[in-house]
């Protein structure tokens, strides 16, 4: 589980490296004290997920979250259209099942 600062900086490095790995084309966009992530820089609008550093987690947030496909149940978030997952460490988390929400966020 990541304690410190530069714990958290590694985690949202390697969760940045995971998306970059995943989808072919993606391109990053720092804005919000963050990265997004993009398959259409042109688009102002057109991040489909972001990842952002926190004291104790590392999120990724989706655009369109409420629109994806959650059998595992690792989505958080009530709102509109936005959900994200709280990440303490890639060990802990359902790679699988990451994959594929980030998969399917590339394509909406």
């Amino acid at each position: 589980m990541a304690e410190s600062i530069t714990d958290m900086i590694a985690l949202e490095d390697e969760i940045n490296y995971f998306i970059k790995e995943l989808v072919p084309g993606v391109e990053t966009v720092k804005k919000y004290g963050g990265t997004l992530f993009t398959l259409n820089p042109d688009e102002k609008e057109g991040q489909f997920c972001g990842v952002f550093m926190y004291k104790k987690h590392v999120q990724i947030s989706f655009s369109k979250g409420a629109g994806l496909k959650d059998p595992s149940a690792l989505l958080l978030g009530s709102g509109k259209h936005r959900r994200h997952v709280n990440i303490v460490s890639m060990e802990t988390i359902n790679q699988k099942e990451l994959k594929k929400l980030i998969k399917q966020a590339s394509r909406l």
